[in-house]
Order: C-alpha cells, then structure tokens, then sequence
C-alpha cells in the first residue's frame, strides 16, 4: 500500500521505540533511509516512586499459626502494573490514529522485553499488527544504533 501523498513506490514506516517510561516515534521514508524523530509520549507515573503511588497499604492479618503479619493485597505491583497498562494504550492508540489516517504502510516496535508483551496486547486490543518487532532496550541510545538495529533486522 503506498500512501496518496507519497511518490509512486516510497513506502513509509513508522517505528516506535518505548519502554514504561518512554515512547519515541520515528518515520522512515526508506527501507534503510535515516530515521527522523517527529514524537514523543511520557510516562510521568512509571517515574514516581511506589511509595508515593499508593495512598494506603493493604489490609493485614497474622497467620493462623502465629508465625507472623501479612498483607492481603500485593498493591504496589499491581499499580506499577497497572500504569504500564495505561501507558501501552495510550501508545497503542496513537499509533492506531496514524494507520486510520494513512501515516504509514509500516510499522516497527522497538520495545523494553518487560514491556513488550504488555505493548503487543495493546496493539492487539487496538487493532494494528507490527510489521517488525524487535524486544530490545533502547531509549536510551542515539538514533544511529537504532537505525542499525533495523538494519539488521530487515
């Protein structure tokens, strides 16, 4: 599929290279042409601490043995968990809107392994299907590495 407003054969690619913090979009013009950074999402929850997420701490109970108190609830990893959820579709639906609007006949997803799996089902959930995907972390790296990166994987 080639875009209305593209020339005759170029095809456009979208990646998106995101973790819980983070997510940078790229658009790609060429197979292996430079990537260009055009957005950017925060994930200013992912960066609070867990202490400061949580207003109360679960209920708690001692063992019917005697052998000590614990917590009814695990909240503090359901929220961060939670969170990731929330930013995964913010993501996922960003994306969304640039394949409704023809943005790109591509999409690759770059993706921290402990996030990946919670962006895929976002996707899923949205409706778009990545073209490549790669689970490696990288939104820390310079924008030739992951041009190499896809590179070597195309």
């Amino acid at each position: 599929m080639v875009r209305p407003d593209s020339p005759l054969g170029t095809i456009s690619s979208w990646i998106v290279v995101a973790d819980e913090f983070q997510a940078l979009f790229y658009t790609r013009e060429k197979k292996f042409g430079p990537l260009q950074e055009f957005s950017s999402l925060q994930n200013e929850t992912a960066r609070v601490k867990l202490e400061n997420l949580v207003s109360d701490r679960g209920g708690r109970s001692f063992d019917s043995q005697g052998q000590g108190r614990h917590t009814y609830t695990n909240e503090k990893s359901d929220t961060k968990a939670h969170s990731n959820i929330v930013f995964a579709k913010i993501i996922a639906e960003r994306i969304r809107e640039g394949s409704r609007g023809r943005k790109f006949d591509r999409l690759g997803v770059i993706a921290a392994p402990r996030f990946l799996g919670v962006l895929r089902n976002a996707l899923s959930k949205a409706g778009v299907e990545a073209d490549l995907t790669i689970d490696k972390e990288v939104t820390g790296r310079d924008t030739a590495f992951i041009q190499k990166l896809l590179d070597e994987h195309q």
